[in-house]
């Protein structure tokens, strides 16, 4: 299934998207994620596993040092977790927790919804 958006409309989406993830941010700043982390959650909770620290990096086009500090971040709100590989001790898996999963699940009904508010002639 396909949705036929203008530019304009994708980035109102976007825009509407963004203004009620800052909006639902708890005390516990679950919703307050960068770019970067937002990419590497829908990534995890998204595409098929295992998920690697290296892997995560080339998919990003960026370090591993940087995907570990948006780990960290993200393991502080325990929305992944992390663990080593047993069969490749260099290896750190990422793996999704309920808490992760019960987020994304909110996220991609906010998504829905906000999609479903757009009308045909709604223009920037």
């Amino acid at each position: 299934m396909s949705i036929d958006l203008k530019p304009s409309q994708g980035l109102d989406l976007l825009h509407d998207i963004t203004l009620a993830m800052v909006r639902e941010t708890k005390p516990d700043g679950l919703a307050d994620f960068t770019h970067r982390q937002l990419a590497i959650l829908l990534t995890v909770y998204l595409e098929r596993p295992p998920h690697t620290v290296r892997g995560l990096a080339q998919k990003l086009g960026v370090t591993k040092p940087v995907v570990t500090r948006a780990l960290d971040s993200m393991g502080k709100q325990a929305i992944i977790a992390r663990r080593r590989d047993e069969a490749d001790k260099r290896n750190v898996i990422i793996q999704r927790t309920v808490k992760g999963a019960l987020y994304v699940e909110k996220l991609g009904d906010m998504v829905t919804r906000k999609a479903a508010e757009i009308g045909p002639g709604d223009e920037m």
